[in-house]
């Protein structure tokens, strides 16, 4: 209704001076403050004797109402501010809603459930960029501000990245770092899941029967005490437990080349018509080149170009913003 209708867009933006965004950015503030309260990662309780998941507290029913209000609220505003210029503005302009998003994306996920962090990350990740693709204010905000590295990376600290960094540091420092993390988190996962595949052991032979020549033709003949169906039974668990293996290791590799990929691309934003920018974040960079960031995104625009139409206005942000720093 609004990504594919730039008119509906702008309705929804202008209705009643803006208080669409108003209201879904201040209740986007008031949710990340009471996500910290209601800690839902903090409040499992594990049922003793129990093999079932476990369960949680009363306070954690709130923590998960406000999750998913935080994720619905999101969605209001990345639709609001997709490739428009004038949503961007009018929503960056709001009190600390940068500064609450970027928080959503360090900070915040480490008081909900594992398997719910990738979401909120990538929401918080995917309005910056939205904020700061046309709007040169909303870059400039970012840049200015400070902020507390990832709760779960590490920042450099004299070149060495082994130690984490207390205190504010800038908000590009703190994505670079964020960035680097997840690409090789990614490049890790990959190669393990790659060894893996390596390792699956050879089925063997099977020992239920021999081939014996009878009468002029070949013919199977079954041994005696043949534990056939015991040892299909042992291959198949063990078959099962190396496909659960696999695909959790596919599906880590695949979040944190995601998480990756949105950071790499919301760092190419903010240094597009910025040489301060790009300085930077070049410094900041191994061996200060891009390369890293757009071999990552090369990947996630081939990614797109599998799953999602050509020509969207994603994959065009994506194949500018590695055109630009190729050049950098």
């Amino acid at each position: 209704v609004t990504v594919h209708n730039p008119e509906n867009q702008g309705y929804l933006i202008a209705y009643k001076d803006s208080q669409l965004i108003i209201s879904s950015a201040r209740a986007l503030r008031h949710c990340e403050q009471l996500i910290t309260r209601y800690n839902r990662e903090e409040n499992k309780v594990c049922v003793a004797n129990s093999n079932s998941l476990p369960q949680y507290s009363a306070s954690s029913h709130i923590g998960k109402a406000v999750e998913d209000c935080m994720r619905a609220i999101f969605g209001v505003l990345l639709n609001l501010t997709n490739d428009n210029e004038w949503g961007s503005t009018k929503t960056g302009e709001q009190d600390n809603l940068i500064s609450t998003t970027m928080n959503c994306v360090l900070q915040v996920p480490q008081y909900i459930p594992q398997e719910q962090r990738f979401d909120i990350r990538v929401l918080g990740l995917g309005l910056l960029i939205n904020l700061v693709e046309h709007s040169a204010r909303n870059r400039h905000c970012l840049v200015d501000m400070e902020t507390p590295c990832s709760f779960d990376s590490f920042c450099a600290v004299d070149g060495n990245d082994s130690l984490r960094m207390e205190g504010q540091v800038g908000a590009i420092e703190a994505l670079v770092q964020l960035f680097l993390q997840r690409e090789r988190a990614a490049r890790l996962a990959e190669t393990e899941t790659d060894d893996f595949i390596k390792d699956t052991p050879v089925p063997p032979q099977d020992q239920s029967g021999q081939w014996q020549e009878t009468a002029g033709s070949l013919e199977w003949i079954q041994s005696e005490n043949s534990t056939k169906n015991e040892n299909e039974k042992k291959e198949e668990e063990d078959e099962e437990i190396d496909l659960n293996k696999a695909l959790q290791h596919a599906g880590k590799h695949m979040e944190d080349c995601i998480v990756a990929s949105y950071t790499a691309l919301l760092l190419g934003c903010l240094c597009q018509e910025s040489p301060v920018n790009v300085t930077t974040v070049r410094e900041l960079l191994p061996e200060g080149d891009f390369s890293i960031m757009t071999e990552m995104l090369h990947k996630f625009l081939n990614f797109m170009n599998l799953t999602c139409a050509v020509g969207t206005t994603g994959q065009k942000s994506i194949s500018r913003v590695i055109e630009y720093l190729d050049h950098c």
